[in-house]
Parts: C-alpha cells; sequence; structure tokens
C-alpha cells in the first residue's frame, strides 16, 4: 500500500491505527466494520489485512460519535449515517474541532 511521507498524511489507515486513535480495542473496529458494511468499504491486501482511507475513518469517528457519546443504537447510528445531510456534517465537525480545542488547552494547563 502506497504511504505519504508525514505520518500525519497516511493515505490508508489500519484497524490498530483507528482503534488507537478513538482508544477503543480493534475488534470493536471490526466488529463496527460487519456492522456499518454498507458504508464502509475497506480495501484488503493479499493477506486479507484492512486498511481504511481518510474517508473511513471520519465515518469511523462519527460512528464512534454516535454510539459511544450520544447513545445510538447500531441500527440508529447506521440508519442516521445513510440519511446524513450537509448540516450533520458540520455539526460533527464543529464538535470536532472543540474536542481538539479542549486537549490543546488541556496539555497548555499542564505545561503550565
Amino acid at each position: 500500500m502506497a504511504k505519504a511521507q508525514n505520518k500525519d498524511e497516511k493515505i490508508y489507515f489500519k484497524v490498530g491505527d483507528i482503534a488507537d486513535k478513538l482508544g477503543v480495542n480493534e475488534s470493536l473496529i471490526r466488529f463496527w466494520n460487519k456492522e456499518f458494511d454498507q458504508i464502509l468499504n475497506p480495501v484488503r491486501n493479499k493477506r486479507g489485512v484492512r486498511f481504511f482511507n481518510k474517508t473511513d475513518v471520519e465515518t469511523y469517528e462519527k460512528i464512534f460519535h454516535l454510539v459511544k457519546e450520544r447513545g445510538y443504537t447500531l441500527p440508529g447510528a447506521l440508519e442516521v449515517l445513510k440519511n446524513t445531510t450537509v448540516v450533520a456534517d458540520e455539526n460533527f465537525e464543529v464538535i470536532k474541532t472543540l474536542k481538539t480545542i479542549k486537549q490543546f488547552l488541556i496539555e497548555l494547563k499542564e505545561e503550565i
């Protein structure tokens, strides 16, 4: 699989990369892959290792937000993701940005 020069600019991500990013077990990512197979389509190599693109990673972040933070059931989250609108995507991006700012402020506070 092709990789970009900078680690933050990866083209493909493995299950472990996504699990680390979300702070969950790899088995949960694999489970969600089965449950949300209608919207997640990882590329597989000859050995069967799944590789996800940036869009898939964003979808996993949305699944995590809906299921773990908002309390949706898996079928409910699937329905939301299938019927997502531009407004819903914008709201998700705002939440994501706010979490990044919060993490930065926590790190800044620890340095002081």
